[in-house]
């Protein structure tokens, strides 16, 4: 079973139509006619997009980002961080977020497609199983 990948334009339209819900429920000045109008143009042009995303390989690649590696086994990938402009505060930031107490229990750290970072981690004899990196790129 695969499942879809969100892209920055889906996190963009999320974003989008939580601010038009919001704007209509707490401005009175605002009518429900417009902010269902704008829902609806929202909720329609990303109905279009996950199609066209679906349907077409080279769109897929070209509007959709993969996930991708940032750090390995202990180790910081510094090209992925320079590709992904991530800085390596940013990086280390999360993993005091995620309580990793050394780099050497750190797993993997992987930007994910929502620009969100997950942190792996756990003791150290413990492996990580390869499906949980299906699909991540640059490692």
């Amino acid at each position: 079973r695969t499942f879809a990948k969100m892209s920055s334009f889906d996190f963009a339209s999320t974003i989008a139509i939580g601010s038009i819900l919001a704007s209509v429920v707490m401005n009175t000045n605002q009518s429900l006619l417009k902010g269902g109008l704008a829902l609806a143009a929202i909720v329609a042009f990303q109905s279009f997009f996950a199609f066209v995303v679906r349907k077409s390989k080279k769109a897929d690649s070209l509007l959709t980002n993969d996930p991708i590696m940032l750090m390995y086994n202990g180790k910081i990938l510094y090209e992925n961080l320079e590709q992904t402009n991530v800085g390596e505060t940013d990086l280390i930031a999360k993993l005091r977020e995620a309580n990793a107490l050394r780099f050497s229990e750190v797993k993997a750290v992987i930007l994910e497609s929502t620009g969100d970072m997950s942190v792996l981690h756990g003791n150290e004899g413990i492996e990580l199983d390869p499906d949980i990196l299906k699909g991540v790129k640059g490692f």
